[in-house]
């Protein structure tokens, strides 16, 4: 199984692109997001890669976090969604409004992506809710990885790659897991942290469970 890929872009295409790593080109599939956030032709470059082996094909799909990749695995384990269509709706929403719109049930959102019908749509939220806060988690650790690893290469030596940035992942990631630990359940959590950032995608973990705790506190 080839999980990660670090080499030199050396082709783009309309939906794959050519790394080499050691004189070796892999072809990797990606989602319009990501091959618009990959560096110039020359450059270094690394991929999380999920490897898909049929009787007749071999493919590599690349993205630039893990969490990505998982919610591609999950996205592909839901009837009538295939490669292309996963990419397309990470290529539309990403991992955070993919997750956010999972929580919340907005299949409509999730419709946006191109060749995703509302059936379809409606099924991939049905199907991933409950697997949602588990991806979302993965923000802890994700958000420390800068979105695609780029290095300025000097001859055989290459440059410390610029420091990564710490994202609103890991914020989403502690207040859900404060949520747990307080009783709510996976789900009610997962929809009430998604919702709060959606209102302030900047906010860290304690505005986050304030605001979540608000949208939990029964009405009346």
């Amino acid at each position: 199984m080839i999980g990660r890929l670090r080499g030199r872009l050396d082709w783009r295409g309309p939906d794959h692109v050519l790394i080499d790593v050691q004189g070796v080109g892999y072809i990797v599939f990606c989602s319009e997001r990501t091959l618009a956030a990959l560096p110039g032709l020359g450059e270094a470059v690394s991929l999380h890669t999920d490897l898909v082996v049929r009787e007749d094909l071999m493919q590599l799909f690349g993205f630039p976090s893990l969490m990505e990749k998982e919610w591609h695995r999950l996205l592909t384990s839901v009837q009538g969604v295939g490669a292309k269509v996963s990419l397309a709706v990470l290529g539309a929403l990403g991992p955070d409004g993919l997750s956010r719109a999972i929580a919340l049930g907005d299949w409509a959102a999730v419709r946006v992506a191109k060749g995703v019908g509302p059936k379809t749509a409606q099924r991939i939220v049905l199907e991933l809710k409950d697997k949602a806060p588990a991806v979302m988690a993965m923000g802890g650790a994700d958000a420390l990885e800068p979105a695609v690893t780029v290095e300025v290469v000097d001859g055989d030596t290459p440059a410390p790659a610029a420091p990564a940035r710490r994202s609103n992942r890991s914020a989403q990631a502690d207040a859900l897991s404060a949520l747990g630990n307080l009783g709510y359940g996976p789900s009610e959590a997962a929809a009430a942290v998604a919702e709060a950032a959606g209102a302030d995608p900047q906010a860290g973990e304690t505005a986050l469970i304030r605001a979540a705790l608000k949208l939990l506190a029964p009405k009346g």
